[in-house]
């Protein structure tokens, strides 16, 4: 819908029609896995970020969510006000040129019967219709953690990207939500939900050098999740010793979008300072805390994860 690139009419009349009055429910309408986000479908095994005369250089941005328990807020969010505002100041700001943008749902990997969804990547309003299609199963597991490593899997195994493979830049990949990481993702539950696995099981660190190599990787820690709420220090701890700084707390979920919009700033050489500084009121202070350690290395981050 509304061509290659984001138009700020194709989303008014999108939201009009779509979103505006609508239940979380209704806007959701999915009660099960969906075709389009059925990763066992995906051609040839792969999601593709590809340049073309529309967008000459690409770059790719995976945005894993949540969608059990109380994350519904997170998607929900995301289609009212985050997508909109995630296009426009990235348009607005041009840390990356071309912005190519994917959406990835995550449940349990262990016992949830549809733990990932995985969305194309668009360039344009095609992304809304895809991201309104995920399924919110809602369940989870009582283990503190979700799969959250999984959409490291398949973006290491299974995208195509050509930031990466044209140029040697890394494209960006974030993860959403309110729990600890998996510390492993089992070969079985791979490829009971991909169909085609790995010989062994996988640990979150050998996951997360793998897909380094091509994606520069942070989570967001949802503060206001339920279990975020009693188990912070807990869910801090084990995703700081993963992913350091990356690791970015959240405070306000409606300032998401300007987190990872923050976050790739600083990535592409921007001061934390300076990006604080361009947001105002109760934004800034959001980001300040989320961003505020995050290294800066001019032009981007050569290598992976930088432990602080």
């Amino acid at each position: 819908m509304g061509g290659p690139t984001f138009d700020p009419g194709h989303w008014a009349t999108f939201a009009s029609s779509r979103v505006s009055g609508k239940s979380t429910h209704t806007v959701f309408a999915a009660r099960g896995l969906r075709e389009s986000l059925d990763p066992k479908l995906m051609k040839n095994m792969l999601r593709e970020s590809c340049d073309d005369d529309t967008c000459p250089e690409s770059t790719a941005i995976m945005v894993g969510l949540d969608e059990t328990g109380s994350m519904h807020i997170i998607p929900d969010y995301m289609v009212r006000e985050g997508l909109p505002t995630l296009f426009q100041e990235i348009h607005d700001r041009k840390p990356v040129k071309f912005p190519h943008l994917a959406f990835v749902g995550i449940g349990d990997a262990e016992v949830d019967r549809h733990p990932i969804q995985v969305s194309q990547f668009e360039a344009g309003m095609r992304i809304a219709d895809q991201l309104t299609d995920l399924y919110l199963e809602g369940n989870g597991g009582g283990n503190n953690h979700e799969g959250y490593t999984f959409p490291w899997y398949v973006a290491a195994m299974h995208t195509k990207i050509d930031c990466y493979l044209k140029r040697g830049k890394k494209g960006y990949l974030f993860t959403v939500g309110d729990e600890e990481p998996n510390p492993i993702l089992y070969r079985e539950d791979i490829i009971r939900h991909l169909g085609v696995g790995p010989e062994t099981d996988l640990t979150a660190e050998q996951l997360l050098d793998a897909v380094s190599r091509m994606y520069h990787v942070f989570h967001v820690i949802v503060e206001q999740g339920s279990y975020a709420q009693h188990n912070l220090n807990a869910v801090v701890s084990k995703w700081r010793a993963l992913l350091g700084q990356r690791a970015m707390l959240l405070s306000d979920y409606t300032k998401l979008a300007e987190i990872v919009v923050s976050a790739i700033q600083v990535t592409e050489g921007d001061t934390p300072d300076k990006v604080v500084k361009s947001w105002s009121g109760d934004t800034s202070l959001v980001v300040a805390k989320a961003i505020g350690n995050l290294p800066t290395v001019a032009g981007g981050d050569p290598g992976g994860v930088v432990r602080l």
